[in-house]
Formats: C-alpha cells, sequence, structure tokens
C-alpha cells in the first residue's frame, strides 16, 4: 500500500466508518453549547490539589495522546458529510497509533496534542481486521516521548487507566481494572473477529477510541477501539498491535492467518450430539472451497436440534495446534492471531469420527476484507 497524503482532498477510504454502536469510534463535533475545556495538568498555579498515584500516570502519558479529528466523514445512515473525532497515541518519533475504524471514510485526518498544537498526517497503513492505523504527523512537540507498549500480558483484576478525548473532551482519564481477557469481539459489519481482544470496566464513550489503555507503569496494554455497554469496554491488546504496527509502518498492510473454516466451539449439547467424552475443542461447521482447511478438514455432514438449537454432527474437532491446547473459539483466535503467519504450516490435533488423530495444515492469508 503506498502512503496517501491525507489533506481535504484525498483519504482512502472503505467500508468500516460509522460501525455499529458497539464502535466507541469517531464522536460527533460537540454542539455549540456543550461541555468544553481540556484537562491539562500543566497549569502554573500554587492552589492545585496533590493528586494520586493515578495523577502521575496520567502526567506521564497525556502529552502523548492526541485528539484525531477527521474530514469528510460519511454518515452511514443518512450519507451526509460531517466531521467526527477519536484518539490516538504518539507510538515512535513519528508515527501515531489510532483505530482503522476512526479514520475509515473520511478526506484527511489532523492531530491535536494536549499542549494545542496541530499537526497534518500522512496514513501510512491500516488494517480492518485488527481495527489499527498508522498514520505518519509533520510535526512532534519537542519534548514528547512515544508511550511504550507493555510486553507483560494484563491479567483480570490489574488496573489499568483509559486516556483520550470521550466527546471530544480532550485529555481524559478514567480508571478501572482488566474484567476479562482473550476475548473475541464480532465485528458489527464485517464476517470476522477482533481476536486476543482486552476487556475492562474503565469508562470508554464514543471518541476515546484509539487511545491508549496503560497500566500503573504508563505502558500501554491495549488500544481502546470499543463500547460494548455499562461498565463494558474492550481494546485490542497490545500484543496483537506490537504485531501488527510494525508491518503497517513497513509495508502499509498486515497479513492474517486464514484457517477457512466455519466453526463452533464444543459445548455440552455439540458433546452429547456427537458422542463426545469432553466438551471442549472447536467443531469444524464448514470449509471454505480452495482454504487452508479445504481437503485437511472435514466439515460437519448434518445437524440435530437439541433444545430448540441446531446442533453440528460429523465433524473434526480441534482440539490442539501445534501442541497448544484449543479448547474454544477464543484459544483459536488468540493463537492464530499471536503465534503463527500466513505460510506456515502447523499441527492439528483432531477429533475424528471418535479417533484422535493428527493432520498437518499450511495457513492462508485472509482474504481482502
Amino acid at each position: 500500500m503506498s502512503d496517501h497524503r491525507l489533506d481535504r482532498r484525498s483519504f482512502l477510504g472503505v467500508a468500516g466508518a460509522g460501525l455499529a454502536g458497539a464502535i466507541a469510534g469517531c464522536a460527533e463535533p460537540r454542539a455549540e453549547n456543550s461541555i468544553e475545556g481540556d484537562s491539562s495538568a500543566t497549569i502554573d498555579r500554587d492552589d492545585l490539589a496533590d493528586g494520586s498515584a493515578f495523577t502521575e500516570i496520567y502526567n506521564a502519558v497525556i502529552e502523548s495522546v492526541t485528539q484525531v479529528r477527521v474530514f469528510g466523514v460519511e454518515n452511514p445512515t443518512t450519507g451526509a458529510e460531517g466531521r467526527g473525532q477519536g484518539s490516538g497515541f504518539l507510538y515512535d518519533d513519528r508515527h501515531v497509533v489510532t483505530n482503522d475504524h476512526v479514520i475509515a471514510n473520511s478526506e484527511a485526518a489532523d492531530l491535536q496534542y494536549t499542549n494545542g498544537d496541530w499537526t497534518s498526517t500522512t496514513l501510512v497503513g491500516r488494517d480492518v481486521q485488527s481495527d489499527l492505523a498508522v498514520l505518519e504527523v509533520d510535526h512532534v512537540p519537542e519534548g514528547v516521548a512515544p508511550l511504550s507498549m507493555a510486553d507483560e500480558r494484563p491479567v483480570v483484576g490489574q488496573q489499568v487507566v483509559a486516556v483520550g478525548n470521550p466527546y471530544g473532551l480532550n485529555g481524559s482519564m478514567s480508571t478501572g481494572i482488566v474484567s476479562g481477557v482473550n476475548r473475541t469481539l464480532d465485528h458489527p459489519q464485517q464476517r470476522f473477529s477482533y481476536p486476543n481482544v482486552i476487556q475492562t470496566d474503565a469508562a470508554v464513550n464514543p471518541g476515546n477510541s484509539g487511545g491508549p489503555l496503560v497500566d500503573l507503569d504508563g505502558e500501554v496494554v491495549g488500544v481502546i477501539n470499543a463500547a460494548g455497554g455499562d461498565n463494558i469496554g474492550f481494546a485490542i491488546s497490545a500484543a496483537l498491535t506490537k504485531r501488527v504496527v510494525p508491518a503497517l509502518i513497513e509495508t502499509g498492510e498486515y497479513e492474517h492467518s486464514y484457517l477457512g473454516i466455519g466453526l463452533r466451539t464444543v459445548d455440552r449439547l455439540v458433546a452429547e450430539a456427537n458422542d463426545i467424552s469432553e466438551a471442549a475443542g472447536i467443531m469444524v461447521t464448514g470449509v471454505i472451497d480452495g482454504s487452508a482447511a479445504d481437503g485437511v478438514l472435514q466439515p460437519a455432514t448434518r445437524a440435530v436440534q437439541r433444545r430448540g438449537e441446531r446442533i453440528p454432527v460429523g465433524g473434526d474437532v480441534i482440539r490442539e495446534l501445534d501442541g497448544t491446547p484449543i479448547p474454544d473459539r477464543h484459544a483459536l483466535s488468540t493463537y492464530l492471531a499471536l503465534e503463527t503467519s500466513p505460510g506456515d504450516t502447523i499441527e492439528v490435533r483432531l477429533l475424528r469420527n471418535g479417533r484422535l488423530r493428527t493432520q498437518d495444515l499450511t495457513l492462508d492469508s485472509w482474504p481482502s476484507a
């Protein structure tokens, strides 16, 4: 993918903007009588409160967090053009990471730092399947440092901080914990899911998308991309971000591993209908012609009704990939996303017709979204 100048005449736009309510992305600019102002901690006054440990984290990261203002956004309902906004953060000395859905279908994107500086940008790369995009900036304020990506994967109960621009309120912070890990979040419009997603109860609202979810060391554990409901927000993991973003910077795109199957987690109903002793693994419900799985994996041959559900019968049940247990679809998507690349040959341990066997399978790249 070649670079495209993000002026108001051109921007690479494809499906993905204006996502369903689950996406926390672009917020429409606030009305003239709405709340405004920033949360800058650099005000030179003598009567400031002492704050807390969270204040120290905020001060350490806020200068590296930007507001993303996009222009020419098409409203998916009315078709009218308008403006929108999201968040981003400095990844290295000249690149900002944000969400793909924040910039998709836009003609231009400008960034504003918390010190008030504005900068224009150039699109470097985007990846709809991880909801990540990289912008090259024309200006970084002196002394502003990139944020570090966490090496350790987060755990449930870990305290985290969400920083960004909800509803355009510049420099906002909310706190919470990691509420869940290894989530699989369905894209609201496309037939794929975001893998290895982090769930948090830190308040996340429209305009937060693309901003960092950081730990108490100020390191990025995830890129905020969606709000699922009261006290539920989601972020693309740092582990996936560290795989995707360098490729976007280098080549403008990222290739995801592709099996080419329909699937269902083996729950109790599937296990009973297929006479499987353990309710674990992935049932192959379909195989895409010409995909990596074609001729290697066998799909379900029929279906039965159990408690009002259609239950697949007769398909291969994936139990392990390269020796790693795959108990459910979340484990499958996480393993493929973080441990494999297109062209890799993996060893699939599966249950077929009541017997365990091993098949070698060479992964494809995901078809163009």
